[in-house]
């Protein structure tokens, strides 16, 4: 056997340099995801104050919320306002793909054009896939006739889904803009309502949005793990030095037996051979 092959192991600065690099990585890493989960926990927050503050208000006029027609800021979504104005019933469109309790199928919007001749596109509620060969809903219900006040909860518009298609009166997105120039009106491109109430009411109505939920998730127990798992990583690595200092402090001959994983003892052995054939 030559000197090499009975070289000792490396124990010096460079390994220990190494490991301590790649704890640092490693730590680096846990600290960018508690900080991501922190972010997320953060807009949870911001969603559950809207929410708080908005969706129960009482109602605004919506140009006090929507001073220009592109207008929209987040702070003021699920706010309520009050529409005046009449339904633009054939100008009505189903957006695709869309999921409530697990079920597929469509929003219904209709251009409400109100009294000034301006338009807010209305998401008037969810209609399940129906069971003919177009997978369309079964029943479509239209909205009341005439003049009909409107109170809506405001949500911004949807970005446009470059390279999606849908099939004429369909639409794959609440893309505002697309539909109100596709009108050719004045109309409201950044934010679209969603219908709490209609008058006159109708007996037909799509399924309403349930109001979402205020709840802040597992983003602050995540974060703190992450966190732990760094900490952990240091602590780990102190612990190994601790005991690679001791096994060198060790005679030459003991140190590769203190550095060989323990055994278990023999009678444990026997007893797991005697507990495996019995559950055999």
């Amino acid at each position: 056997m030559s000197a090499s092959d009975t070289r000792p192991p490396v124990t010096g600065w460079r390994r220990w340099s190494a490991y301590l690099a790649l704890t640092v990585v490693f730590a680096v890493a846990c600290g960018l995801l508690s900080w991501w989960q922190w972010a997320r926990r953060a807009e949870t927050a911001a969603e559950n104050l809207r929410v708080a503050q908005n969706y129960d208000a009482d109602p605004r006029a919506i140009d006090d919320v929507l001073p220009a027609l592109d207008a929209w800021d987040e702070g003021d979504e699920w706010t309520r306002v009050e529409l005046h104005g009449t339904y633009l019933t054939d100008e009505a469109l189903l957006v695709r793909n869309r999921v409530l309790g697990g079920q597929p199928g469509f929003e219904q919007l209709v251009p409400l054009q109100l009294e000034d001749g301006t338009v807010v596109v209305i998401d008037r509620g969810w209609l399940p896939v129906g069971n003919g060969v177009d997978a369309l809903p079964d029943v479509v219900p239209q909205p009341p006739a005439g003049q009909v006040d409107v109170i809506a909860r405001l949500r911004g518009a949807e970005p446009e889904l470059p390279g999606r298609t849908a099939p004429a009166g369909q639409i794959s997105s609440i893309d505002v803009a697309t539909i109100v120039d596709d009108l050719g009106v004045d109309g409201y491109t950044g934010a679209y309502g969603v219908v709490a109430s209609e008058d006159p009411a109708v007996a037909e109505m799509p399924a309403a949005a349930p109001r979402p939920e205020e709840d802040e998730g597992m983003h602050l127990s995540y974060a703190l793990q992450w966190i732990a798992f760094g900490v952990l990583a240091f602590i780990g690595l102190f612990w190994a030095w601790r005991r690679e200092r001791r096994i060198a402090a060790l005679p030459v001959e003991e140190q590769a037996a203190a550095r060989a994983p323990k055994r278990r003892h023999d009678d444990a052995d026997v007893e797991d051979a005697i507990l495996d054939r019995l559950d055999a």
